[in-house]
């Protein structure tokens, strides 16, 4: 049997495992074990385990991920997406659609601190929503606002999947961060704009709320200030090169820490939870990478990556045709598997076909470029219905509401994300301009 056909073999069986709802790390674990005892033996497999095992979890760029899950952990406890969401809707509140427009700066302003989108989500989701739903929004805007802007936390930086893609894809971390800074800005404002044009379309599906008296809205400034400077400390110092990402990392776990000891919120049990949640998070995501590594081992045995590229390379059809075809993938996956796991899987296979194109940039600028509209195109699939996963977090916290109006509410920001999508995979240097500026 030729190493391409037991590859392909190797990878329908890895669908039908996920099918069958085993975990996704245990089914890249089984399926690259079982592939690779069949090609080079069990010494040689577990030789390569033992080496797959220590070359992923060695790697220097890894350890930046504790450090942010920790960060996060630090930033609930101490209580910042509730001050972010106060002084968004202290500002914003008075205007139609304001509370909705407040969810998703303050989903901005938590992403750019948690790095995680269920993180943002979820946490949101238990500030802004008894909020919106006091206020008389309609059900399907509420929900639908908060599903689009916890995507908002993969994005923007910093960004635990823009680590593990810098890790697989071999990219600069602080140029993937600096890349993603553009695109996030426009996602925040796309989707304000989407709820502008939402609630004057359907004026009473957000009612107009009373004005914050001005001492009370510059007393909400107070609360947030902490976020400001952890961002700035934590992204300045990064950019400024005055931090490695990991110091930056640590700075910013130390400093959402001290907040949340100051505000009296870092208690021994909450302490406790934070560092059972970081490590919890970073088992789950470390035995991804594992069974990840043992998979994409297993692939490259068989010789599939590289056989793929250069058939898609020599293939006689325009390269954004093809590059095209694969955001779809993206797309599709989206809507069925969570964001970390899918770029384990698809980026070993997809990264090496993208670099075989011509598509007039160097390497490094088509590998920064591909790597933000990959998660760009993964937020859409996980609010895209009828599956997209963070619509079904949502709705786990909002049980009363139906699921179809959640789908909904969700489509005008799907709509956004389609033409941001669209926007800058025309126009690359939108992404890389500030790369280039900055390094």
């Amino acid at each position: 049997m030729s190493g391409m056909t037991l590859g392909l073999i190797g990878f329908a069986a890895l669908l039908l495992l996920m099918a069958a709802r085993i975990p996704i790390a245990l089914s890249m674990l089984l399926v690259g074990l079982v592939g690779s005892f069949s090609m080079i033996g069990v010494n040689g497999t577990l030789h390569g385990l033992n080496e797959a095992a220590y070359y992923r979890f060695s790697s220097y760029s890894l350890t930046i991920i504790p450090l942010f899950l920790l960060m996060s952990q630090f930033a609930v406890h101490a209580g910042l997406s509730t001050s972010l969401f106060k002084a968004a809707r202290a500002w914003l509140g008075h205007r139609r659609g304001g509370l909705a427009v407040a969810t998703v700066g303050a989903c901005g302003g938590f992403g750019a601190i948690s790095g995680s989108s269920l993180a943002t989500a979820a946490t949101m989701t238990q500030v802004a929503l008894p909020e919106m739903r006091k206020a008389g929004y309609a059900p399907g805007l509420a929900t639908g606002v908060l599903a689009a802007g916890g995507t908002l936390g993969i994005l923007i930086p910093p960004s635990v999947v823009l680590v593990v893609y810098a890790v697989l894809a071999n990219q600069n971390i602080v140029k993937l961060f600096t890349a993603a800074i553009v695109p996030g800005i426009i996602a925040i404002l796309g989707y304000m704009a989407a709820v502008a044009i939402y609630v004057r379309i359907y004026p009473d599906s957000a009612p107009v709320q009373p004005k914050e008296p001005m001492r009370a809205r510059l007393a909400t400034l107070l609360e947030i200030w902490p976020v400001v400077v952890i961002f700035a400390l934590v992204i300045g110092g990064i950019y400024s090169g005055i931090f490695t990402p990991t110091e930056g990392a640590a700075v910013g776990a130390l400093g959402t820490g001290l907040v949340a000891l100051l505000r009296g919120n870092l208690t021994r049990d909450a302490l406790r939870d934070a560092f059972l949640g970081t490590a919890t998070g970073t088992g789950m995501i470390f035995m991804i990478v594992l069974g990840a590594g043992v998979f994409n081992t297993f692939l490259a045995l068989t010789q599939v990556p590289q056989s793929a590229a250069a058939w898609v390379g020599g293939l006689p059809v325009n390269p954004w045709l093809i590059i095209g075809i694969i955001l779809l993938v993206y797309i599709v996956l989206g809507c069925v598997m969570d964001t970390l796991s899918m770029i384990l899987l698809t980026v070993p296979i997809f990264f090496p076909i993208v670099m075989a194109l011509d598509l007039g940039m160097t390497p490094e600028e088509v590998g920064l470029w591909f790597g933000i509209l990959v998660l760009i195109v993964v937020e859409m699939g996980m609010i895209t219905p009828p599956v997209g996963l963070n619509l079904f977090i949502i709705n786990s916290m909002a049980r009363d509401i139906r699921m179809s109006e959640t789908m909904k509410g969700v489509l005008p920001f799907l709509i956004t994300d389609v033409l941001r999508a669209l926007l800058l995979f025309a126009f690359p240097p939108i992404i890389l301009w500030l790369v280039w500026v900055a390094h």
